[in-house]
Protein backbone atom coordinates (compact mmCIF):
# COMPACT_ATOMS: atom_id res chain seq x y z
CA UNK A 1 0.00 0.00 0.00
CA UNK A 2 1.18 3.67 -0.90
CA UNK A 3 0.35 7.10 -0.85
CA UNK A 4 -0.25 9.42 -4.05
CA UNK A 5 0.07 13.09 -2.95
CA UNK A 6 -2.08 15.31 -5.64
CA UNK A 7 -4.18 12.81 -6.47
CA UNK A 8 -6.22 12.26 -9.38
CA UNK A 9 -9.01 9.44 -8.69
CA UNK A 10 -12.87 10.04 -8.17
CA UNK A 11 -13.01 6.27 -7.31
CA UNK A 12 -12.85 6.85 -2.93
CA UNK A 13 -14.82 8.23 -0.29
CA UNK A 14 -13.40 12.22 0.56
CA UNK A 15 -12.40 13.36 3.38
CA UNK A 16 -11.64 17.22 3.99
CA UNK A 17 -10.40 18.00 7.35
CA UNK A 18 -9.17 20.74 9.45
CA UNK A 19 -7.73 19.95 13.03
CA UNK A 20 -10.00 18.04 14.54
CA UNK A 21 -13.10 18.94 12.39
CA UNK A 22 -13.99 16.81 8.90
CA UNK A 23 -16.32 19.30 6.72
CA UNK A 24 -19.04 17.56 4.95
CA UNK A 25 -22.26 18.92 2.43
CA UNK A 26 -25.48 20.73 4.54
CA UNK A 27 -27.20 18.67 1.88
CA UNK A 28 -26.12 15.43 3.39
CA UNK A 29 -24.97 14.03 -0.06
CA UNK A 30 -21.46 12.27 0.56
CA UNK A 31 -18.17 13.88 -0.16
CA UNK A 32 -17.17 13.56 -3.85
CA UNK A 33 -13.37 14.26 -5.10
CA UNK A 34 -15.25 17.20 -7.07
CA UNK A 35 -15.96 18.64 -3.39
CA UNK A 36 -12.45 18.08 -2.46
CA UNK A 37 -11.33 20.43 -5.80
CA UNK A 38 -13.63 22.72 -4.75
CA UNK A 39 -12.54 23.28 -1.29
CA UNK A 40 -8.52 23.04 -2.30
CA UNK A 41 -9.16 26.02 -4.69
CA UNK A 42 -11.14 28.15 -1.97
CA UNK A 43 -10.09 27.48 1.37
CA UNK A 44 -6.47 26.69 0.43
CA UNK A 45 -5.07 22.54 0.65
CA UNK A 46 -2.12 22.11 3.91
CA UNK A 47 -1.85 18.47 2.04
CA UNK A 48 -3.64 16.48 -0.60
CA UNK A 49 -3.40 12.89 -0.91
CA UNK A 50 -5.23 9.26 -1.54
CA UNK A 51 -4.31 6.15 -0.21
CA UNK A 52 -5.89 3.65 -2.97
CA UNK A 53 -5.84 0.05 -0.64
CA UNK A 54 -7.69 1.76 1.74
CA UNK A 55 -10.19 3.87 -0.82
CA UNK A 56 -9.23 7.22 0.74
CA UNK A 57 -8.44 10.50 -0.36
CA UNK A 58 -7.78 13.55 1.81
CA UNK A 59 -7.16 17.27 1.51
CA UNK A 60 -5.89 19.20 4.84
CA UNK A 61 -7.34 22.60 4.35
CA UNK A 62 -5.92 25.45 5.28
CA UNK A 63 -8.83 28.03 6.72
CA UNK A 64 -12.39 27.57 7.10
CA UNK A 65 -12.78 31.39 6.96
CA UNK A 66 -13.71 30.80 2.78
CA UNK A 67 -16.09 28.00 3.19
CA UNK A 68 -18.08 28.11 1.01
CA UNK A 69 -22.16 27.81 2.18
CA UNK A 70 -23.01 24.50 0.82
CA UNK A 71 -20.81 22.98 3.17
CA UNK A 72 -20.25 23.07 7.30
CA UNK A 73 -17.82 21.11 9.89
CA UNK A 74 -18.80 19.00 12.43
CA UNK A 75 -16.23 17.26 14.84
CA UNK A 76 -15.15 14.46 13.76
CA UNK A 77 -15.88 12.50 16.87
CA UNK A 78 -19.57 13.18 16.05
CA UNK A 79 -18.78 11.71 12.32
CA UNK A 80 -18.01 9.15 14.29
CA UNK A 81 -21.00 8.58 16.19
CA UNK A 82 -23.33 9.17 13.25
CA UNK A 83 -21.68 6.46 10.84
CA UNK A 84 -21.37 2.97 10.62
CA UNK A 85 -17.67 0.50 11.41
CA UNK A 86 -16.39 0.41 7.87
CA UNK A 87 -16.61 4.86 7.83
CA UNK A 88 -15.24 4.81 10.83
CA UNK A 89 -12.22 3.13 9.85
CA UNK A 90 -11.75 5.20 7.00
CA UNK A 91 -11.88 9.33 8.73
CA UNK A 92 -9.85 7.65 11.35
CA UNK A 93 -7.29 6.59 9.43
CA UNK A 94 -7.41 9.70 7.13
CA UNK A 95 -7.00 11.97 10.69
CA UNK A 96 -4.27 9.76 11.86
CA UNK A 97 -2.43 9.75 8.30
CA UNK A 98 -2.95 13.52 8.15
CA UNK A 99 -1.46 14.10 11.54
CA UNK A 100 1.14 11.99 11.01
CA UNK A 101 2.09 13.99 7.71
CA UNK A 102 2.05 17.31 8.85
CA UNK A 103 4.47 16.14 11.59
CA UNK A 104 7.24 14.11 10.25
CA UNK A 105 9.58 15.89 7.28
CA UNK A 106 12.74 14.91 8.48
CA UNK A 107 15.16 11.74 9.44
CA UNK A 108 15.78 11.48 12.70
CA UNK A 109 19.38 9.67 12.22
CA UNK A 110 20.86 11.94 9.07
CA UNK A 111 18.70 15.25 8.98
CA UNK A 112 17.83 14.91 5.30
CA UNK A 113 14.27 16.05 4.00
CA UNK A 114 11.87 12.82 3.73
CA UNK A 115 10.32 12.02 0.80
CA UNK A 116 7.36 9.59 0.63
CA UNK A 117 8.26 5.64 -0.40
CA UNK A 118 6.94 4.99 -3.57
CA UNK A 119 5.56 1.37 -2.40
CA UNK A 120 4.43 1.74 1.46
CA UNK A 121 2.62 4.51 3.20
CA UNK A 122 5.70 5.33 4.82
CA UNK A 123 8.29 8.32 4.52
CA UNK A 124 12.01 7.38 3.17
CA UNK A 125 15.03 9.28 3.55
CA UNK A 126 16.42 9.45 0.23
CA UNK A 127 19.87 9.36 2.29
CA UNK A 128 20.02 6.47 4.81
CA UNK A 129 17.13 4.70 3.29
CA UNK A 130 15.86 5.13 6.62
CA UNK A 131 12.02 4.81 6.18
CA UNK A 132 9.24 6.07 8.98
CA UNK A 133 6.03 4.63 9.32
CA UNK A 134 3.11 6.22 10.36
CA UNK A 135 2.84 5.96 14.37
CA UNK A 136 0.38 4.19 16.33
CA UNK A 137 0.21 5.10 20.17
CA UNK A 138 -1.35 2.12 22.11
CA UNK A 139 -3.84 2.96 25.52
CA UNK A 140 -5.64 0.94 27.30
CA UNK A 141 -9.36 1.68 28.54
CA UNK A 142 -10.88 -0.16 31.35
CA UNK A 143 -14.37 -0.71 33.08
CA UNK A 144 -13.94 -1.88 36.67
CA UNK A 145 -16.65 -3.14 38.60
CA UNK A 146 -17.16 -3.80 41.97
CA UNK A 147 -20.45 -6.06 42.51
CA UNK A 148 -23.35 -3.86 40.63
CA UNK A 149 -21.15 -0.77 40.77
CA UNK A 150 -18.79 0.84 37.90
CA UNK A 151 -16.15 2.64 38.73
CA UNK A 152 -16.47 6.41 36.08
CA UNK A 153 -14.11 8.97 35.97
CA UNK A 154 -13.78 12.55 35.43
CA UNK A 155 -10.74 13.45 33.69
CA UNK A 156 -8.95 16.53 33.88
CA UNK A 157 -7.86 17.17 30.27
CA UNK A 158 -11.41 16.25 29.27
CA UNK A 159 -13.29 19.19 27.22
CA UNK A 160 -16.68 17.76 28.54
CA UNK A 161 -18.25 16.99 31.63
CA UNK A 162 -18.70 13.60 31.76
CA UNK A 163 -17.75 10.45 33.29
CA UNK A 164 -15.86 8.07 31.53
CA UNK A 165 -13.67 4.82 31.99
CA UNK A 166 -10.05 4.92 33.01
CA UNK A 167 -7.32 5.02 30.53
CA UNK A 168 -3.96 5.95 30.15
CA UNK A 169 -0.78 5.49 27.65
CA UNK A 170 0.96 1.72 27.80
CA UNK A 171 4.98 1.98 28.47
CA UNK A 172 8.01 0.42 26.90
CA UNK A 173 8.15 -3.27 27.26
CA UNK A 174 4.46 -3.86 29.54
CA UNK A 175 1.80 -5.91 28.27
CA UNK A 176 -1.68 -4.18 28.17
CA UNK A 177 -2.83 -6.18 31.12
CA UNK A 178 0.20 -4.59 32.83
CA UNK A 179 -0.80 -1.08 32.00
CA UNK A 180 -4.24 -1.92 33.51
CA UNK A 181 -3.17 -3.00 36.38
CA UNK A 182 -0.49 -0.10 36.46
CA UNK A 183 -2.67 2.97 35.28
CA UNK A 184 -5.46 2.09 37.91
CA UNK A 185 -3.48 1.90 40.55
CA UNK A 186 -1.62 5.41 39.69
CA UNK A 187 -4.75 7.08 39.05
CA UNK A 188 -6.96 5.81 41.60
CA UNK A 189 -5.04 3.87 43.90
CA UNK A 190 -7.22 0.07 44.02
CA UNK A 191 -5.82 -3.04 42.86
CA UNK A 192 -7.88 -4.76 39.90
CA UNK A 193 -8.26 -8.29 39.04
CA UNK A 194 -10.03 -10.60 36.38
CA UNK A 195 -8.54 -8.17 33.61
CA UNK A 196 -10.50 -9.78 30.62
CA UNK A 197 -9.94 -8.11 26.88
CA UNK A 198 -12.99 -6.39 25.30
CA UNK A 199 -12.25 -4.83 22.10
CA UNK A 200 -10.35 -2.07 20.05
CA UNK A 201 -11.12 1.03 18.68
CA UNK A 202 -8.99 3.75 16.68
CA UNK A 203 -8.85 7.01 18.19
CA UNK A 204 -7.17 9.27 15.53
CA UNK A 205 -6.31 11.97 18.15
CA UNK A 206 -3.20 11.95 17.07
CA UNK A 207 -2.66 8.33 17.05
CA UNK A 208 -4.45 6.62 19.38
CA UNK A 209 -5.66 2.83 19.44
CA UNK A 210 -8.07 1.95 22.38
CA UNK A 211 -7.26 -1.56 23.38
CA UNK A 212 -10.26 -2.10 26.37
CA UNK A 213 -10.62 -4.68 29.05
CA UNK A 214 -12.94 -5.42 32.11
CA UNK A 215 -11.58 -5.66 35.29
CA UNK A 216 -13.00 -6.04 38.66
CA UNK A 217 -11.88 -4.56 41.95
CA UNK A 218 -9.86 -6.54 44.55
CA UNK A 219 -8.94 -3.99 47.22
CA UNK A 220 -8.05 -0.46 48.03
CA UNK A 221 -9.49 2.83 48.75
CA UNK A 222 -10.01 5.80 46.30
CA UNK A 223 -7.32 8.21 46.12
CA UNK A 224 -7.19 10.09 43.15
CA UNK A 225 -3.74 11.48 40.86
CA UNK A 226 -4.56 14.59 40.77
CA UNK A 227 -3.14 16.11 37.99
CA UNK A 228 -4.95 13.23 36.02
CA UNK A 229 -8.62 12.57 37.04
CA UNK A 230 -10.71 15.19 39.23
CA UNK A 231 -13.26 12.87 40.22
CA UNK A 232 -14.08 9.53 40.68
CA UNK A 233 -17.33 7.37 41.83
CA UNK A 234 -18.92 4.32 42.18
CA UNK A 235 -22.08 4.04 40.44
CA UNK A 236 -25.10 1.88 39.67
CA UNK A 237 -25.55 1.03 36.02
CA UNK A 238 -29.28 2.25 36.02
CA UNK A 239 -27.91 5.67 38.02
CA UNK A 240 -24.86 6.71 35.83
CA UNK A 241 -24.01 10.48 34.76
CA UNK A 242 -23.97 11.85 31.73
CA UNK A 243 -21.07 9.60 29.94
CA UNK A 244 -19.33 9.28 26.34
CA UNK A 245 -21.56 9.02 23.29
CA UNK A 246 -22.23 6.19 21.13
CA UNK A 247 -19.59 5.10 19.00
CA UNK A 248 -16.86 5.32 21.66
CA UNK A 249 -15.38 2.15 22.46
CA UNK A 250 -15.80 3.49 26.63
CA UNK A 251 -19.60 3.75 25.56
CA UNK A 252 -19.70 0.16 23.99
CA UNK A 253 -18.12 -0.95 27.65
CA UNK A 254 -20.14 0.68 30.24
CA UNK A 255 -23.64 -0.53 27.70
CA UNK A 256 -22.39 -4.02 27.01
CA UNK A 257 -20.65 -5.11 29.89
Amino acid sequence: MSVITNPSSSLHDSFALIDREVIVRNDGVPMSFADLQNLKATCGATDFFEEPDFGICVLGIESKEQLPADYKSVMIRQFIYEHDEDMTLKISRAKALLSWRKLTHYCGVCGTKLVDSSTLTARECPSCKNLIFPRIEPCIIVLISKGDQILLLRHVQRNQDIYACLAGFMEAGETAEHAVEREVMEETGLKVKNIKYFGSQSWPFPAQLMLAFTAEYESGEIKLQADEISSAKWFSRDDSPAMPPPGSIAYRLIHQC
